[in-house]
């Protein structure tokens, strides 16, 4: 137990102390939190820019009915032909020309409209073509002895007011917020089980090219040299996630502080308020409600737990897989599988937990030891049952146990070979002895 914990503790205190677990460590947030914060930024400045659009107007009544915004500029032309107006608008260098026809009927002038730009986007599109279907619209129903007002009265406008069948109330921004914080936390056990893992395999592979193994080996048993360096990256792992739990938390106090943000409770949901000065919008403040309204504690506790098991499951493999080979080319022959694996899993959830979270396909890769911790921790802002996040767990936990030990044998065989790259055939002979 002796040399068990030393091998842990050096593992641990060399990650920890090492300057780009340190930088990683406090940057990671910062870097997070600017990202957002610069594609905030550069989306204000983007929408700020106003767009100038040239009208060349040959019916006499659309553009009057065009509405101009902060971002969209519409300004009427003479009666210049297409040519003489695509000369004209390119001068100026307007953001786009809108060319429109006369005819008798409002469908063939709506056919007939030119809309000319070099790199109009969907949004600036999809706001000019509705405007457009509303008059021509409008138009027509004129033509047609056919009272607009009286229609527009007799409109029926839905809005779902959406609640879960245990009487909780829902809105739109919570389906998207538990799509987007799921996806996120998928990719983020992807990552960490993989790059954690790596670490395992590639101080493996290093002290075995060096040698050093052979003398830990003297004194230390190589199931307890695997295990502690397994459990010692663990715990730095651990640790970062704490940091980072901890500057979030701080990052939040201070973002709710600057822009004047309030939290109360209304039949125990969480109700965000900002003050009359702030300028958070009541969209963002919705955004950021359905985020607190999320099951965090559940998603924070699941989050260790799998990140535990899927990094105890997979860096037991890449413990294996450094003992069993010299160097990193050959490592790449056994890598590939494993990645594979992560790579279905992350797809998997990206692909069918957004659709149904509940069905058949997401469940039985929620339970699939390899793939549970990313599908599961994609499906758990939506909500899982307890009783399926435990079944899950024990089953990951129980392969932990199982690939532990046979990662054990290989690594007591692979640990002291060099020179030759074991095949599949040769691994499988290992765990007999």
């Amino acid at each position: 137990m002796g040399n068990f914990t030393l091998i842990t503790s050096r593992e641990y205190l060399n990650k920890i102390t090492n300057k780009t677990f340190i930088l990683s460590t406090l940057l990671t947030p910062l870097f997070i939190a600017g990202i957002f914060l610069l594609i905030g930024w550069l989306t204000s400045v983007n929408n700020e820019s106003v767009k100038n659009i040239s009208v060349v107007d040959n019916t006499g009544y659309i553009y009057e009915k065009l509405n101009s915004s902060g971002t969209i500029k519409y300004e009427l032309l003479g009666d210049f032909s297409i040519d003489e107006a695509r000369e004209i608008s390119n001068a100026k260098s307007d953001y786009a020309l809108l060319y429109i026809n006369d005819f008798e009927s409002p469908k063939a002038i709506a056919d007939s409209i030119k809309f000319i730009s070099e790199d109009a986007t969907l949004t600036v599109i999809n706001n000019i073509e509705s405007q457009l279907e509303n008059i021509l619209t409008n138009e027509n129903f004129k033509i047609n002895n056919i009272d607009i007002n009286q229609i527009n009265k007799r409109k029926v406008y839905v809005d779902l007011s959406q609640e879960t069948f245990e009487g909780e109330k829902t809105t739109k921004a919570d389906g998207l917020i538990k799509l987007i914080f799921g996806f996120i936390l998928g990719m983020m056990l992807y990552m960490f089980i993989f790059i954690y893992g790596s670490m395992i395999m590639m101080s493996v592979i290093e002290e075995k090219t060096n040698r050093i193994i052979e003398i830990v080996i003297s004194s230390v048993k190589p199931f307890q040299s695997m295990t502690g360096k397994i459990v010692g990256v663990s715990l730095a792992g651990l640790t970062q996630f704490v940091m980072w739990g901890i500057l979030i938390s701080v990052f939040s106090s201070l973002f709710s502080y600057f822009f004047g943000i309030t939290t109360t409770y209304e039949n125990t949901e969480l109700i965000l308020n900002a003050s009359e000065d702030s300028e958070i919008s009541s969209a963002a403040l919705g955004m950021i409600s359905a985020f607190m309204n999320l099951p965090l504690l559940n998603i924070m506790i699941a989050f260790v737990f799998y990140f535990l098991g899927g990094y105890l499951l997979y860096s037991s493999i890449f413990a294996a897989i450094g003992a069993a080979v010299d160097n990193q080319t050959d490592a790449q022959q056994f890598l590939m599988p494993i990645t594979i694996i992560l790579i279905v899993a992350l797809y998997v959830g990206m692909l069918t937990v957004p659709e149904d979270p509940n069905g058949i396909v997401a469940q039985i890769f929620s339970f699939i030891p390899l793939t549970s911790p990313v599908v599961m921790m994609m499906r758990i802002p939506h909500g899982v049952p307890l009783f399926e996040q435990i079944l899950s767990l024990l089953i990951l936990f129980v392969s932990v146990i199982l690939v532990i030990w046979i990662a054990a044998k290989i690594y007591r065989i692979g640990i002291l070979m060099y020179g030759k790259k074991p095949s599949y055939k040769e691994l499988i002979k290992w765990l007999k002895y």
